[in-house]
């Protein structure tokens, strides 16, 4: 990272800054940040009726396949008045902070790409790149695998048990595991930065490969938030094979 009043060189900055000067940039950055964030918002707010009905089809596609729990017909139930408007403003909320991702991610690499050299925005870019392919992957392995964690979760309760759920509870878990596990996928990118670093070096990292086995697995069953079996192995397996590939590509790298 160069320094804020070094002259600028071929492979440095382009132009050096004040600290005021970076303070009215990163305004200018938020500001637009954030209007591509309520402009996504609002325009996720008409698309809020489509969004429901896909996130709800693992509910109802349970109540499908055992009628005799079908006495809600597929439908959440909201337990307070305003409820229903709160969830609303929620899934949209999520859905426009999802669409404004590339906006503010851009904002976010033209705040901090003037300040860096020209290898430090190669490693950069592609930390970057890699970090919001690997969130993107965990967010769809969650959408795949939430069906069969929802049916799991209904049908472990028991017969005497019907299910009926608010959508506050059923679309907060719904996010959260999505969150989650985009989360959890992009670890590999740390991993690799800190190899690169020379903080963890890749000797070590193949020492402790039977250690991280156990780790991953015990982090899978205690950050899954659904606590099922197929969201845990949806987690563990692919954090098991992230982490032999973080060696790879650690060792690749140095070489």
């Amino acid at each position: 990272m160069a320094l804020l009043h070094t002259a600028p060189t071929a492979s440095g900055p382009s132009t050096p800054l004040t600290w005021t000067e970076h303070l009215v940039e990163l305004r200018h950055r938020l500001l637009i940040s954030i209007i591509a964030l309520a402009v996504a918002t609002m325009l996720a707010w008409f698309a809020y009726d489509h969004v429901l009905a896909f996130m709800i089809t693992p509910y109802r596609h349970y109540l499908t396949r055992h009628s005799a729990a079908n006495i809600s017909h597929g439908d959440l139930v909201t337990t307070a008045p305003l409820e229903g408007f709160t969830t609303r403003l929620k899934v949209s909320g999520y859905l426009g902070g999802a669409l404004a991702a590339p906006v503010w991610i851009w904002q976010s690499w033209r705040f901090v790409a003037p300040g860096l050299y020209r290898n430090e925005k190669r490693y950069a870019g592609a930390f970057v790149a890699a970090a919001v392919t690997l969130f993107a992957v965990g967010v769809a392995t969650a959408v795949l695998v939430f069906p069969k964690a929802i049916t799991w979760m209904i049908s472990v309760s028991g017969a005497g048990v019907a299910p009926l759920f608010s959508p506050s509870r059923y679309l907060g878990l719904y996010a959260v595991a999505c969150v989650i596990f985009g989360a959890v996928f992009t670890y590999p990118v740390f991993l690799v930065a800190l190899e690169l670093l020379g903080v963890l070096p890749t000797a070590k990292l193949r020492h402790w490969r039977r250690y991280a086995v156990v780790i991953c697995c015990a982090a899978a069953a205690v950050i899954t938030p659904s606590s099922d079996p197929f969201s845990f192995l949806a987690m563990a397996v692919p954090m098991i094979v992230f982490y032999e590939a973080s060696i790879l590509i650690g060792r690749a790298l140095h070489k």
